[in-house]
């Protein structure tokens, strides 16, 4: 076996090991968090008072208006120098989830405004409540829409997780880091690396084909818009 070979293949279960254990979950909770926080944020977006609206705006405003490299910096650097301070795993949960939210936030707003004005008065129309009709018409509606842009957030979001490295947090970017500083490999350590993030954005893709798949079929079936 080439020397190469020999040392993509021993570096690979703590790479792997390294996914798993840290940059899976960090994707996973950061993506749920971002998703509830976009999602409250769209609403208030949508039907709240006018301060917090404004709140919500600014919000949006800035973090997509800043690098999430210097929003985790912010956090994980500069927030002890006033007395917080956070470990490097909760750093990065919260940069992440603060970065999708914004992002999520635009993307649900669209989506939810996109759905005909008319389904909201059929909805009415039989008897639903402002909740109801949400829950039971709307969102079912504006979950097929909104499928792909945030599946290509997620898909995204894995990747980004390499930047949780410069927070020390031992993921997968960091891991290879760690292995090619004493190899003096870099180059074959990084494109194990690429690799491994290409397969779980490659898995990613397909079952968010699937799941594109599965909503355009319950939305025939229930007789929704094609």
């Amino acid at each position: 076996m080439p020397d190469w070979l020999k040392l993509m293949w021993d570096s690979l279960p703590p790479l792997l090991y390294a996914g798993v254990v840290f940059t899976v979950p960090l994707t996973l909770l950061s993506f749920a968090c971002g998703l509830s926080l976009g999602f409250v944020s769209a609403l208030i977006r949508l039907y709240g008072a006018r301060p917090l609206v404004a709140v919500v705006r600014f919000y949006v405003w800035l973090i997509r208006g800043t690098p999430l490299l210097v929003q985790l910096f912010l956090i994980f650097y500069g927030l002890p120098k006033v007395g917080i301070v956070f470990d490097p795993f909760p750093a990065a949960l919260i940069g992440f989830s603060l970065n999708i939210g914004a992002y999520t936030s635009e993307v649900i707003r669209a989506v939810i405004d996109a759905v005909p004005k008319g389904q909201w008065e059929a909805a009415y129309s039989i008897g639903m409540n402002w909740t109801q009709a949400m829950r039971r018409t709307i969102l079912p509606q504006a979950a097929r829409i909104a499928v792909p842009p945030l599946s290509n957030t997620f898909i995204s979001l894995i990747k980004d997780t390499s930047l949780a490295a410069v927070l020390t947090v031992p993921e997968i970017f960091q891991a290879a880091q760690r292995i090619a500083s004493v190899t003096y490999e870099p180059l074959i350590l990084y494109t194990e690396t690429a690799l491994i993030y290409l397969l779980f954005s490659s898995v990613l893709s397909a079952l968010q084909q699937k799941l594109e798949v599965y909503f355009g079929q319950h939305m025939q079936r229930t007789g929704g818009p094609a």
